[in-house]
């Protein structure tokens, strides 16, 4: 069996669990997140996270022995194309779409309970408070993948109807699910709407005016996937117009917005700091299961678990 040589990004125990690998891989930690580019020459396989710093890297840098980057993240946007091109890349698909898809129903409570809103203080406050629901709501999916997935399994529980479109053809409509052929049909059927497709090329940008023109009145957005699919000064004259009563963004473009974008005090506006995916028991161990999987499949020429189409971005 060949010995690899691993760069592990991870954490220690991480590495301490890959060299215990049946294969006895020489593992490297490199845990300088300033510059994690720095790679021995003699790198194989990496295994890293979507440091912000790596959109400071060089523009090009050379690694010949290197074959295989396993990212955590399921985005790969961050990371620079040299890096990517010519070798295997595996991601982290899913593993935080359960803690994602929390917060999707937490903001979906919060429009139509708004339980704190609703404390009530005093004689005069009590009985005045009327609730919304999510039964028999319609929420909308721009995206299908894990994290639209997960969302839907939970939706689908509070009696929601669950709308959704995905960019590749349905192999087999998940039961439950009403598939629509574009956004603008997403937009138009929905009281809550989220946006859960990666960001690539294609999709830089595509919730822009002509798009929110589309929407049902009212709209609840939601955008737990990139900032940059959304223009936001489209999203402020949606917002501001009445076409959308709310947004809930986890993430923004740039991020972190820059000092008095209106983004910050728009009080249609719930703001929370790209951190939907936090929370998780068990996405550690599912990354652990993938990365061990996905080495036995690499050591033997198999095929190796989602593995990222470059050309599509994703």
């Amino acid at each position: 069996m060949t010995q690899p040589v691993i760069v592990n990004q991870i954490d220690p125990e991480f590495g301490q669990t890959l060299s215990a690998h049946p294969s006895q891989p020489r593992v490297i930690d490199h845990f300088d997140r300033k510059r994690p580019w720095d790679l021995p020459g003699d790198a194989e396989v990496l295994v890293t996270r979507s440091f912000r710093s790596w959109l400071k890297a060089p523009e090009t840098c050379d690694f010949p022995a290197l074959k295989w980057v396993q990212t955590f993240s399921a985005g790969i946007e961050t990371y620079p194309n040299w890096l990517m091109q010519g070798r295997v890349v595996t991601n982290g698909r899913g593993l935080t779409a359960p803690q994602i898809a929390e917060y999707v129903m937490a903001a979906l409570l919060l429009v139509e309970k708004d339980i704190y809103g609703a404390r009530t203080t005093s004689l005069e406050d009590w009985g005045t408070r009327v609730f919304g629901t999510l039964e028999g709501k319609s929420l909308g999916l721009i995206g299908y993948g894990a994290i639209g997935a997960a969302v839907a399994k939970r939706a689908r529980a509070f009696d929601m109807e669950v709308l959704a479109c995905r960019r590749g053809a349905w192999r087999e409509v998940p039961e439950g699910i009403t598939p629509c052929a574009s956004p603008k049909e997403v937009l138009a059927g929905s009281d809550h709407a989220v946006i859960a497709m990666p960001l690539t090329p294609e999709t830089t940008g595509m919730v822009n005016d002509a798009l929110l023109a589309h929407a049902k009145p009212g709209l609840h957005l939601i955008n737990v996937a990139r900032g940059a699919l959304v223009e936001q000064s489209a999203l402020l004259r949606a917002l501001d117009a009445g076409q959308l009563s709310k947004a809930t963004l986890d993430v923004t473009h740039p991020e972190p917005p820059v000092a008095g974008d209106p983004i910050w005090t728009h009080p249609k506006v719930l703001l929370t700091p790209h951190e939907s995916y936090k929370g998780g028991l068990s996405e550690r161990a599912r990354f652990e299961h993938k990365m061990l999987a996905n080495l036995d499949a690499w050591l033997a020429g198999k095929p190796m678990t989602d593995v990222v189409d470059l050309a599509r971005g994703y």
